[in-house]
């Protein structure tokens, strides 16, 4: 990268023989460290608006479990788009000269919500950044309070910034400035990294579709791709219910739920309270063989804090349930099928995927009326709003009633939302030819009994990259290849982003160090290291299988990585409800 007007060569080579935070984190350095207007297209400084401060013994704000403390430059630039009004601030955690390994990372966020945060990056003795995307997310601000103008009109700079636009940005400026901070050759590699889960992992997989020569290596975890199908499908089990005129009482799900655990945790081979394969438990395991099975449940309050999809939805909510005991009726059976089968039309058509066999319904909870004494419907507002704010652009939190919708109406949802966000929240660009070419690596990983994003919507993608980067390859031609830069990674029994309380399985946990070992040492990974925190074989480390190869255990404590063709079919799908491919 060529230094431009507006930095002098003699601010650079003070920079480069400054020993201290001091020399550096001062506003006259920052300004010389700014590109000028022109370099980086699209993005005018704001030069007068740059302040840096010293911070010390600081925590980072990403990693709670890091007892460590760091000394780092707080830097906030600003700039804008030509043409536009909008200020977007970007804020810059930069650590001490003798802290800092020459490397950039990008955290993602959650939910409709960007990263806040600036100093993930400095326990990997790296710069990390955080944006306002124009529409003060540094604060908080999500984008389901700012995608609207007004009803029916859609705020399409903010969905942009959100989308792709503002990381995209945000990382050019960001490792612009740093390479100038530290005095940084032209020839002086800048490694860049990426990290997130959920909406993060969406945030991620955009990236590389976009900026791909940006980044040296990604992480992403259980990407919420495919706002249209994703977004709205979590309205598809209170719709099963409406549509079956039956309301479960959320004990008799639990009791399908860990029956279904119980009946296909030794599928694979090992009885550990695990389902290593959903699959085999989707080929082998009849839920109807439940019906007639007694629950109980005592009456308790309890708090949800959601899945964090919208910033209301992360707000803690308490609900009352009373004792529940009975026994699962081929209703309670016939309403978790039916979720399991996913969304098709009223034809028949699949429409999209849904979570594997043993996930949590958390989507099909009910709630308890106490003057009706009875279960009654409980719209999530985790779809209910997207349909409303993002679809019918009006500006409310739920859907009141799902009175008149049908399997159909789905469909048009989803497909009008797909459309329409196409080229930003939708995120299923299937050519990575610009980030493989730049050398860039991908681990992928989602975890297997996710309630949230189903774990096929990964497979969905990593079938739609290999079909478009190797058409006409073998599936095991195919996956070799793609190995080398982008791999994809199961894990057994986890939820969304995290561990199942249900299922205790292990948790990748050192990634990052997996990474920098791949991109920055060329050591290639041939399985993922994740530890199994609670149970029987509590601190158990596996080492989990590259997709398409799925874990089959051979004794208590070994299990091979196998092929099963009809275990792969069964992950995969068509939609032929919609006439434009689903990516």
């Amino acid at each position: 990268m060529r230094l431009k007007t507006g930095a002098s060569v003699a601010a650079l080579a003070a920079s480069a023989n400054a020993k201290s935070l001091t020399d550096l984190c001062t506003v006259s350095h920052v300004k010389s460290t700014l590109p000028s207007d022109g370099t980086l297209s699209g993005i005018n400084l704001i030069p007068s608006a740059s302040t840096a401060n010293i911070v010390y013994n600081a925590s980072t704000g990403m990693t709670s479990s890091s007892t460590s403390t760091y000394n780092y430059c707080n830097v906030t630039l600003t700039y804008r788009h030509p043409g536009k009004t909008a200020d977007v601030i970007v804020s810059l955690g930069l650590p001490s000269p003798s802290d800092f390994k020459k490397r950039f990372y990008v955290a993602g966020g959650g939910g409709y919500a960007l990263n806040t945060d600036s100093t993930g990056g400095l326990e990997y003795g790296a710069v990390a950044a955080a944006t306002s995307a124009g529409y003060d997310a540094l604060s908080g601000t999500s984008l389901d309070e700012v995608n609207l103008a007004g009803n029916g009109s859609i705020n399409w700079d903010n969905v942009y910034m959100f989308s792709y636009q503002g990381l995209g940005e945000m990382t050019q400026l960001g490792k612009y400035v740093t390479k100038n901070f530290y005095g940084m050759n032209d020839n002086k590699k800048l490694y860049t990294y990426y990290e997130g889960c959920s909406d993060g992992g969406r945030e991620g997989m955009s990236q590389i579709q976009r900026y791909g020569e940006e980044y040296d290596g990604a992480i992403t975890g259980a990407p919420a791709f495919r706002y249209g199908q994703q977004q709205v499908n979590h309205l598809f089990p209170n719709l099963v219910e409406h549509t079956m005129d039956y309301y479960p009482p959320p004990c008799e799900l639990a009791k399908i739920v860990n029956a279904t655990i119980k009946a296909c945790d030794p599928l694979d081979g090992r009885t550990d309270g695990v389902i290593s394969r959903t699959d085999l438990c989707k080929l082998n395991f009849n839920m109807s063989s439940i019906i007639g099975e007694e629950y109980y449940c005592a009456a308790e309050t309890s708090t949800s804090l959601g899945f964090g999809f919208s910033k209301r939805a992360e707000g803690s909510t308490s609900s009352y349930e009373p004792a529940q005991s009975g026994k699962v009726s081929k209703e309670g059976v016939a309403v978790a099928q039916a979720i399991i089968d996913g969304l098709h039309d009223l034809k028949g058509d699949q429409a999209y995927l849904s979570w594997q066999i043993g996930s949590e319904f958390s989507d099909a909870a009910t709630q308890w009326n106490n003057d009706t004494k009875a279960w009654e419907l409980d719209i999530t507002s985790l779809g209910g709003e997207f349909v409303t704010k993002f679809v019918e652009l009006v500006d409310l939190d739920n859907l009141s009633t799902l009175d008149g919708v049908t399997y159909d109406t789905m469909v048009g949802w989803m497909n009008t939302a797909m459309v329409r966000y196409m080229d930003s929240l939708q995120t299923t660009l299937p050519d990575l030819t610009p980030f493989q070419e730049a050398g860039g690596k991908l681990i992928h990983y989602h975890g297997e009994s996710d309630p949230s994003v189903p774990t096929g919507s990964s497979i969905h993608y990593w079938q739609s990259v290999k079909s478009i980067m190797y058409p006409g390859e073998s599936l095991s031609k195919a996956a070799s290849k793609m190995s080398d830069w982008y791999q994809l990674y199961l894990i057994p029994g986890a939820a969304h982003c995290g561990t199942n309380t249900l299922q205790p399985g292990p948790y990748p946990e050192d990634n990052m160090a997996t990474m920098i070992n791949w991109v920055e040492n060329g050591i290639k990974p041939q399985r993922l290291n994740a530890t199994v925190s609670s149970g029987d074989y509590e601190g158990e480390v596996q080492k989990l299988c590259q997709w398409p190869k799925r874990p089959l255990w051979k004794s208590k404590t070994h299990f091979d990585c196998v092929y099963d063709q009809k275990s792969y079919e069964s992950w995969t799908y068509e939609f032929p409800a919609f006439k434009v491919p689903v990516y």
